[in-house]
């Protein structure tokens, strides 16, 4: 029943029966919406297996974080500033927030601040939880349940168990932990981490306690909560779960759940401007082109977000630092801006996403309740999540005195069963040449997980340089099982058996190093010297200028490639490259030989003047007292002159 009242007397009349839309269980129908969003890992994960017999995890992860992570920032860049109703509604966030977050990002980046790495950290785990917790009230929506509490129930859930997710994970927190420290933060005493791990997770066992009373309770009443919502929290809080804590390498694990998110994400956006384009003949230009009617055109629509991606997949291959950084901080803006945009411009509540999601029913939104308007609510929300803790970090880091080992304890003290913590404590050591005390977190890393290559690895290189060579060549060989495609240890593994009198086999492991790794500098420079040790000059000449092409400024390199040059009778080419030497390490032994190389082109005068720099800076060098006791007698080049 309604009441009417026009000009007349009001009436009772019979209420207009409104026919109800057909509610259904799915966003699509049954297979697409068991692909796309609730099954979805089932098939990723034979698909990731099946990509790690051909690439590293580090590979599969660096294109995964480019084409899908960066990538499917597009679409809603596109929304943001392609739908003009949009834009003026939030004209001024889409104006300001990018200037503000790039301006942030490249200079946190370009001063190598941590603090922006925890950020991006925290804003992307809640975006994806954010997300899962979306399609839970879409699913809701599309069978009419609406109740507060369930809503509550489905945020708590996925926000208490993504948490603990994380927060139980040995390598998210050992890299969580890191950033932390290096930014300044002050140590966690280890039991009340532990201690705060299982109040977390006693949590999340309780919420999940309630969650399924709640759901058996609207069940049992007639007011059915969406069982596919039940199905699509269970593999996703599953699948993230496994992807934190069941994958050997974080990195392959991080990669995973992004494709899973990017499916979701793309698939829904797709359906949405679809429907936006068809219903509203507002929109125009751009959104209309990509998003109308046309199979052809979904190949457009990957092909941007791949192209937008290709960005980040550059950035990691630039290797010219400064560049490198700004990209960098280009980046981590791109996903910041992602993480925002997305909290607004897509929420299920607002009438209009309902409608092109095919929404019906809940459209009365709660009467506003805010004691300030609504700009200055939404700056101090920015403020509390943003400026306040990254500019704590900044200052942390800026006056933080704490040396990298010492940090890298804590960690392991923190996290006392994370291979990942005694491996990074144990790297950290070697790097200041404590080899007893990294062996042995090395060794206390494998005995935590004996499958990680990275530990066996930085074992075999103290255990050589402790002289130990078999020992050190079965934990290297070690390492090459499990990474085989590993440019850094086939070389080390090239050392090994030099020293060990192999050279042959040695040869080839370099060879294989430098086809793996054609861009480090270092590995062509070890296969360099391993040809002049072996009186090798004409190949061990195009190495040196191949690791110098990649790193200009590695002073042995220069000095080293001075002395075949020298050999070979390039007295010229030869003192370019010691005065280079001596220009990036001054205390360097290359007066000597640069003095040489005077005297043979004839400059007696200049070679006097190297010689006795030599001397100064190391009164023992006979040869060098020799060459300069040889320059004054006799002050012409002979076939007995220096070398």
């Amino acid at each position: 029943m309604q009441l009417l009242s026009a000009f007349s007397r009001p009436q009772t009349v019979p209420a207009v029966p409104v026919a109800a839309p057909k509610k259904t269980l799915w966003i699509l129908n049954s297979w697409r919406d068991l692909i796309l969003y609730v099954g979805t890992p089932l098939f990723l994960v034979p698909m990731f297996l099946l990509a790690q017999a051909r690439w590293s995890a580090q590979d599969i992860y660096i294109f995964v974080a480019a084409f899908g992570a960066m990538g499917h920032h597009l679409p809603g860049m596109i929304r943001a500033y392609g739908d003009r109703a949009l834009f003026r509604r939030f004209r001024w966030r889409f104006i300001f927030a990018p200037i503000f977050l790039l301006s942030v990002c490249v200079a946190f980046y370009w001063w190598d601040l941590k603090g922006i790495v925890l950020i991006v950290f925290f804003w992307g785990v809640w975006h994806g939880m954010m997300q899962t917790y979306g399609f839970c009230r879409i699913y809701d929506a599309k069978t009419g349940s609406f109740a507060a509490l369930t809503r509550r129930l489905d945020f708590a859930t996925c926000a208490i168990w993504f948490a603990t997710a994380v927060l139980l994970s040995p390598q998210r927190m050992a890299d969580t932990l890191e950033m932390y420290y290096a930014s300044g933060g002050s140590f966690i005493q280890p039991w009340l981490l532990h201690n705060a791990q299982q109040v977390v997770l006693a949590i999340a066992i309780a919420v999940a306690v309630l969650f399924l009373f709640n759901f058996s309770r609207m069940w049992a009443e007639g007011k059915r909560p969406n069982p596919v919502k039940l199905a699509l929290l269970a593999t996703t809080i599953a699948f993230w779960w496994y992807c934190n804590n069941g994958v050997t390498n974080i990195l392959a694990g991080i990669a995973l759940f992004e494709v899973y998110h990017d499916v979701q994400y793309l698939s829904l956006v797709w359906i949405y401007n679809r429907s936006r384009v068809e219903k509203d003949s507002s929109i125009g230009g751009f959104m209309r082109f990509v998003f109308r009617r046309s199979g052809s055109l979904v190949g457009l629509y990957v092909g941007l977000v791949f192209a937008y991606g290709s960005l980040g997949y550059f950035n990691t291959r630039l290797e010219v630092e400064t560049i490198k950084r700004v990209l960098t901080g280009v980046v981590a803006a791109s996903g910041l801006l992602h993480f925002y945009y997305d909290g607004f411009i897509w929420k299920v509540r607002d009438r209009s996403t309902r409608e092109h999601l095919g929404l019906a029913g809940g459209t009365v939104s709660a009467t506003s309740r805010e004691f300030l308007p609504g700009w200055v609510l939404h700056g101090l929300k920015w403020v509390a999540v943003f400026v306040i803790p990254l500019g704590a970090l900044w200052i942390g880091q800026t006056w933080s005195k704490t040396p990298e080992v010492e940090r890298e304890a804590w960690i392991a003290s923190d996290l006392p069963n994370s291979a990942r913590a005694h491996w990074k404590y144990a790297f950290s050591l070697h790097n200041a040449d404590r080899l007893d005390d990294a062996a042995e977190q090395y060794r206390i890393a494998l005995h935590l997980d004996p499958n990680q290559k990275e530990p066996h690895f930085g074992l075999g290189q103290v255990l050589v340089a402790q002289s130990q060579l078999s020992e050190g060549r079965a934990e290297l060989e070690e390492a090459l099982r499990g990474d085989p495609h590993n440019g850094e240890v086939h070389s080390e593994y090239g050392c090994v058996l030099e020293r060990l009198g192999q050279k042959d086999e040695a040869s080839s492991e370099h060879a294989t190093a430098t086809r793996l790794a054609p861009k480090s500098g270092r590995i062509h420079y070890e296969y360099a010297m391993f040809l002049f040790r072996d009186g090798k000059m004409d190949q061990a000449i195009p190495e040196f200028q191949a690791a110098l092409k990649h790193n200009p400024n590695h002073p042995e390199a220069h000095y080293h490639l001075g002395r075949a040059l020298f050999v070979k009778g390039d007295f010229e080419d030869a003192k370019v490259h010691y005065l280079e030497t001596a220009r990036l390490d001054p205390k360097a032994p290359v007066h000597n030989g640069l003095g040489a190389v005077y005297f043979r082109l004839g400059q007696t005068s200049e070679a006097i003047a190297q010689f006795k720099e030599a001397l100064r800076l190391h009164p023992d060098d006979a040869e060098a007292a020799e060459n300069l006791r040889f320059a004054l007698a006799t002050g012409t080049p002979s076939d007995s002159a220096p070398r």
